[in-house]
């Protein structure tokens, strides 16, 4: 029988809307950025300015069957998720499939995947480290549980791929839902296992940390599972290597005793670390491998960071903002949402507010001035 979801048309890159100038300007940004961040060969170079104008002027081509696996381990997947829009216009595929698609291209283009110098090494590294080069002390002090869960909500700001077409005022004030008061009636259960998902690297991925360790330290968590990308995603998405890099962020920040709990807590067995490839895929959290979704039913809470997870979580489909969170999440709860909107997918927020927001401030959801913490308890 369809859900309400099903009865829903699915976003488009279309031009003209906000998807469509991920495609447009975005894209091709990201490809320049990360041309002037490696010494990549001819043949390289020859790949992404061919992505870049693919992306813009060309049409999904299909893998071919007999397509190099070691370029391509996941071809068979890949012709399945683009099966339905072979030859069509990037712009008319589904949002969450063009950009799956794209920066799995960009990992081709660049080498990531085949053997050869170029194996396994981040095209987005050197953003990453930038960011992280410029991380700020860590007061000494124990901060309010509040503020880390305001700084892991707001973190998600740290998105590289938005930064490059953001602009670089944003305001840290706006909570469009607020559940906080919802989040903490939830973890003050105390003693629960949490699937915490993870969408940043940097500064977000530096947030997240301190509020897992603050979870474990009081005794709110007893075994936190961080998922993270078993690759590079979009831009800056956190990869088990990020993790490792942050937490060393941290202690040249200052955090040094929460890294050494952090540490001490992964050798005990309380911090885990997952990176299924259903993270890195074109998929709704409904569509996830029955292995890794046992895996977040089996939690006691899953907390799911950030834009795209939160269009995994509901749907990325064009719902009525007033639409119950309850009704549209593809988990069952508990659950929380946290979240700076850098997309249209938006459920559980006040009409009265969203159409003030829609008249007054154009671009309002996508901009990343707007943030929310949704529970499903």
């Amino acid at each position: 029988m369809p859900t309400a979801r099903d009865l829903l048309p699915t976003i488009t890159a279309a031009p003209g809307t906000f998807p469509g100038s991920v495609l447009r300007d975005r894209h091709p940004a990201i490809v320049e950025q990360v041309r002037a961040a490696h010494p990549y060969s001819p043949e390289q170079l020859r790949r992404l300015d061919a992505l870049v104008a693919e992306g813009l002027t060309g049409r999904i081509r299909p893998l071919p069957p007999d397509a190099d696996s070691e370029r391509w381990p996941d071809a068979v997947a890949w012709a399945g998720w683009l099966a339905p829009y072979r030859w069509q216009s990037w712009f008319d595929l589904p949002f969450l499939v063009a950009e799956s698609w794209f920066y799995r291209s960009l990992l081709d283009a660049v080498g990531f995947v085949e053997p050869g110098p170029w194996q396994g090494v981040d095209p987005f590294a050197p953003l990453k480290t930038r960011e992280l080069a410029a991380l700020p002390p860590v007061p000494a002090e124990r901060p309010d549980r509040d503020a880390l869960l305001a700084a892991s909500v707001w973190g998600n700001q740290a998105d590289l791929g938005f930064q490059l077409v953001a602009a670089d005022a944003r305001r840290h004030d706006d909570w469009l839902v607020d559940d906080s008061a919802a989040f903490w009636d939830v973890l003050d259960r105390g003693g629960l296992a949490v699937a915490w998902v993870c969408d940043n690297a940097g500064r977000e991925l530096v947030a997240d940390l301190l509020l897992v360790d603050r979870l474990l330290d009081d005794g709110l968590a007893s075994a936190v599972t961080l998922h993270l990308k078993p690759r590079p995603h979009f831009v800056s998405d956190a990869t088990v290597r990020d993790l490792a890099d942050c937490l060393a962020g941290l202690s040249s920040a200052g955090a040094g005793g929460a890294v050494d709990r952090l540490r001490e807590a992964a050798a005990g067995g309380r911090l885990g670390v997952a990176a299924d490839a259903f993270w890195c895929a074109p998929l709704e959290l409904r569509d996830a491998p029955p292995a890794l979704a046992a895996g977040l039913r089996a939690a006691d809470v899953v907390v799911l960071k950030g834009d795209l997870n939160y269009r995994r979580l509901v749907g990325d489909v064009p719902w009525p903002a007033s639409t119950p969170f309850a009704d549209a999440v593809q988990l069952p709860g508990p659950l929380a949402a946290l979240r700076t909107l850098k997309s249209d997918v938006l459920v559980g927020a006040d009409p009265a507010v969203v159409a003030r927001l829609d008249a007054d401030t154009p671009g309002w959801r996508s901009e990343g001035s707007r943030a929310l913490v949704q529970v499903l308890a």
